[in-house]
């Protein structure tokens, strides 16, 4: 019975590690090779628009005029000038889309969250939400011409490129505000109302703070997506050499727009200018980038 007893208290012996078959090898590097390959394929095309952007836009972007002097009085065939002119119209453009769509979305994204909760109208905006985020850029200008030129009888000008800016920059900013705020801990929220605390003062002073880092990183990329568009603007503002700060009337250059006239001149001019024109679009969105990068740090919710 001892035999019996002190068989049945052994545990079975098994080896901690088994012999892995050929077959399960052969699939993980099968595997393998195809992610690397992958991963290849989506980098290759990024290294090759990189070095072409670089090859051929930094020349004008190392000139002492490009910065501080636009493409007024220059020939099609002449090179020189600068890119003053566009580069203002696309600060003053996207800060225009932001002014308007922030505190828009900001606040559809609060009605969603923290009032709406499941509501017929709360369901409708979503449902108005998802569909603005599939909207295309050409659809969007085209509305803004038949609602601001064709229904309203007012001229094409830099606001109403703003105006279609926002309709593509809305649902972004809508999106990222609601996931922020639904990540922000019900305790937090409960704790201010335990204390007395209004619930629309719970919101801006517990719940937005809260949330503020995610907020201000997703309005920065959305801003950053649609400063690169190029439909609206052909269809609702004309393009100028010269700087321009009059968003009501007028022309004005933007850089997008810029690279599309420019590229229509055929001289070798023109294909200076515009490359100079496309670098320059890159390294604003990717300053813009860092930018969201660094105020997602800056007003991250300290841990410690």
């Amino acid at each position: 019975m001892r035999t019996d007893a002190a068989n049945v208290d052994q545990p079975a012996t098994t080896p901690a590690f088994q012999r892995i078959s050929f077959g399960r090898k052969a699939k993980n590097h099968l595997a393998t090779t195809l992610f690397a390959l992958a991963f290849l394929i989506a980098v290759v095309p990024l290294l090759w628009v990189i070095y072409t952007l670089l090859s051929r836009g930094l020349k004008p972007l190392l000139s002492t005029n490009w910065w501080s002097h636009s493409f007024s009085g220059l020939l099609p065939t002449d090179f020189g000038g600068g890119i003053n002119h566009a580069l203002a119209g696309t600060l003053l453009q996207g800060l225009v889309t932001a002014v308007i769509s922030v505190p828009l979305g900001v606040m559809v994204a609060i009605y969603l969250v923290e009032y709406g909760q499941g509501s017929r109208f709360a369901r409708a905006a979503t449902f108005m939400v998802d569909i603005l985020s599939g909207l295309p850029s050409i659809v969007a200008g085209l509305f803004i011409y038949a609602l601001w030129i064709t229904t309203f009888g007012l001229n094409r000008s830099a606001f109403a490129v703003s105006l279609s800016l926002v309709l593509l920059m809305l649902p972004m900013v809508v999106r990222t505000t609601e996931t922020m705020l639904r990540i922000v801990p019900d305790e937090l929220r409960e704790a201010s109302y335990a204390l007395g605390v209004p619930k629309w003062k719970t919101i801006v002073r517990v719940v937005l703070p809260t949330a503020l880092s995610g907020i201000l990183t997703g309005v920065m990329l959305g801003l950053a997506r649609v400063l690169g568009e190029t439909a609206p603007l052909l269809i609702l503002v004309g393009y100028t050499n010269s700087i321009s700060y009059n968003m009501f009337g007028g022309e004005m250059a933007s850089l997008p727009l810029t690279i599309y006239m420019e590229r229509g001149t055929a001289t070798e001019a023109g294909d200076y200018r515009m490359w100079g024109a496309a670098l320059t679009l890159v390294l604003v969105i990717m300053l813009i980038n860092l930018v969201a990068t660094a105020l997602s740090k800056l007003f991250a919710v300290k841990t410690k």
